[in-house]
């Protein structure tokens, strides 16, 4: 039985430098976004449905224009619920198809919105990489080149901390957190997992 760790946390919240150090370790890490692109990616039966719903100008050089079709379905909620009807099931089923092949002592399933989408049923534990709103904002939109407010929407599409931390099962603290801290704060929890998964055998 492979043991599921999900990897989650609020933009700018340092989810990817995390996932990386647990690469390091050879954790496989599934990526939700990685799946969710590999389902539109150029020739995929999707990209004709968004296409053909949308519009052709949504497909730029045969690929998603992905910057497009956000500014569309963060003003408008029932084109944004037509997207997630057609896309969620695909990408769950992508994700799935990784997690069974993935070897290892256990593997990390990466989501930004693995509470909101309910992938935690998918995940034995979750952990969740937190800083403070203030500190998310600042880091996402300096890293990014996105405005203040286009990360303000996306976190108002996001649980809250509050709920986000009463979900988690581990949590690592990346508000003031250096890079070799939190190199040190995978590796103990990687010793962790890896307990975890000795009692399930």
């Amino acid at each position: 039985m492979t043991l599921i760790i999900g990897l989650t946390g609020g933009i700018g919240c340092g989810k990817s430098t995390v996932s990386a150090f647990f690469a390091q370790l050879n954790i496989p890490v599934v990526d939700a976004d990685l799946a969710a692109r590999l389902v539109v990616s150029k020739g995929q039966p999707a990209l004709k449905q968004i296409s053909q719903h949308f519009g052709e100008q949504i497909i730029i050089n045969g690929e998603l224009d992905r910057a497009g079709l956000r500014e569309i379905i963060f003003q408008d909620e029932s084109e944004k619920q037509w997207l997630n009807n057609l896309l969620h099931p695909l990408i769950r089923a992508e994700m799935l198809k990784q997690l069974s092949m993935a070897g290892g002592a256990y593997v990390l399933l990466e989501a930004p919105l693995l509470f909101e989408n309910k992938l935690d049923i998918l995940t034995d534990y979750d952990l969740v990489v937190d800083v403070n709103p203030q500190l998310q904002l600042e880091r996402a939109s300096s890293r990014d080149g996105v405005s203040v407010q286009n990360i303000k929407a996306i976190m108002d599409s996001q649980i809250d901390r509050e709920q986000r931390l009463k979900q988690a099962d581990f949590v690592i603290d990346n508000n003031n957190c250096s890079l070799e801290t939190l190199k040190r704060s995978v590796i103990d929890l990687d010793k962790q997992f890896r307990l975890l998964k000795k009692r399930l055998n």
